[in-house]
């Protein structure tokens, strides 16, 4: 039977520490909602999926001196039931990837006593750069965190050093998750950043060790050894027009008990000119194959994966023959239509295909836009249309149609 050594314990040991004549406690609330209505559309699968879910995170954070105490629980409840979650059994619908859930989402100890450095321990979350490689998977109800000791370093002006050590991954399958879709994967997990950033351009080197050591995700959520580099700037052109710019590298291997012998290459770039609430966008990423066999090619993992390669989620696995992402974007935001507050539109294209062997994979649209009905819910629409060219080059290659409805409210 599976041991999972959680940090947190760690860090409900750690508040004992705290001196009992310490400063005055401040507590803050935490009260997270989200209602979303999904419909899922896709060939070659024979219902549309229409789920309704709910979502609440719940807790406090309380501050003492140097010390802060977090304690957050997490709840997803299937409100309608016509879509199949990945857990329970219901094949006729797409997958909509939010089960029905309570569980603890973060509980963690921070200490900032420390000369310019920042301590944490406990299950927290983490999004690392723009995370393609670490985040929180914050699209899905169920959110990803890690348990795990985190230390931040600020010592030196603009630098900062990043360090994580996570022994387990708390994944958005609950508490309920089996088989390959595991509630939590145990393992001994290093992310580490290294970053200079000034008000113009910034750069990071990093480093990200995936341990996975649950039998059931070894050929699914591989482990991995991935390096690289990352860099952005921030250029203005005139008083009215910014030019942003951003640029990756790493190269990825097998690492610890991956059965996969591997080695691929990342690469991605973007350029965006805002002006006036306007951006436009242009760029790719190049997620590189080594032979074409499954799961040889560069996978991401613990990345936030719905923020990449389109909202319809096509490519949450990397296809064997790797992918090409060629994009364009545009938005706007509408200052001055007081009546909508924050409203904003944005619509993106994308161009699919693999690395080797030159499949044409798809084509998607997507487009998304949103605005405050007042200071705590933010209301927000979203659609994506993948059209298949390939008809089968990868698994999930079909025709696919999303539709989201979502209020959200903060307190």
């Amino acid at each position: 039977m599976k041991k999972i050594v959680y940090v947190s314990a760690v860090a409900a040991g750690l508040l004992s520490a705290i001196p009992a004549f310490a400063k005055p406690v401040q507590v803050k609330p935490i009260v997270e909602a989200r209602l979303r209505y999904e419909d899922d559309k896709q060939e070659g699968i024979k219902d549309t999926a229409n789920a309704v879910t709910m979502r609440v995170r719940a807790g406090a954070q309380a501050k003492t001196g140097h010390f802060l105490l977090l304690a957050e629980g997490e709840g997803t409840l299937g409100l309608a039931n016509g879509y199949n979650d990945g857990l329970n059994g219901k094949n006729n619908f797409p997958i909509v990837a939010d089960p029905q859930n309570i569980e603890l989402n973060r509980l963690l100890i921070q200490y900032s006593g420390l000369p310019k450095t920042v301590v944490t321990v406990g299950r927290q979350r983490i999004a690392l750069d723009d995370q393609r490689f670490v985040g929180n998977a914050g699209w899905r109800q169920n959110e990803q965190t890690f348990d795990a000791a985190r230390i931040e370093w600020t010592g030196i002006k603009d630098v900062k050093a990043d360090i994580t050590y996570a022994n387990a991954v708390r994944t958005i399958w609950g508490v309920n998750g089996f088989g390959f879709r595991q509630p939590a994967i145990d393992g001994n997990n290093v992310f580490a950043n290294l970053s200079y950033k000034n008000k113009v351009w910034g750069l990071t080197g990093f480093a990200y060790l995936v341990d996975q050591d649950e039998a059931a995700v070894q050929n699914f959520r591989e482990s991995s050894q991935t390096y690289g580099v990352r860099g952005t700037a921030a250029i203005p052109l005139n008083p009215v027009a910014k030019l942003n710019l951003a640029a990756s590298y790493a190269n990825q291997r097998d690492y610890h008990r991956n059965p996969n012998n591997y080695t691929a290459n990342y690469y991605a770039g973007e350029a965006a000119l805002d002006a006036k609430g306007f951006r436009l966008t242009s760029g790719f990423e190049v997620l590189g194959a080594d032979n074409g066999a499954a799961f040889t090619s560069f996978q991401t993992p613990l990345a936030s994966l719905h923020k990449f390669n389109g909202f319809a989620d096509k490519f949450l696995t990397t296809p064997p023959n790797g992918l090409r992402d060629y994009y364009l974007g545009a938005s706007y935001s509408f200052p001055h239509v007081t009546a909508l507050s924050g409203l904003n539109l944005a619509t993106s294209w994308h161009s699919f295909s693999s690395d080797r062997l030159g499949q044409k994979y798809g084509t998607e649209w997507d487009m998304v836009g949103g605005f405050k009905l007042n200071k705590q819910l933010n209301l927000i629409g979203k659609y994506a249309s993948y059209n298949s060219q390939g008809g089968g080059n990868f698994a999930g290659d079909a025709d696919t149609k999303k539709l989201w409805v979502e209020l959200d409210y903060t307190f």
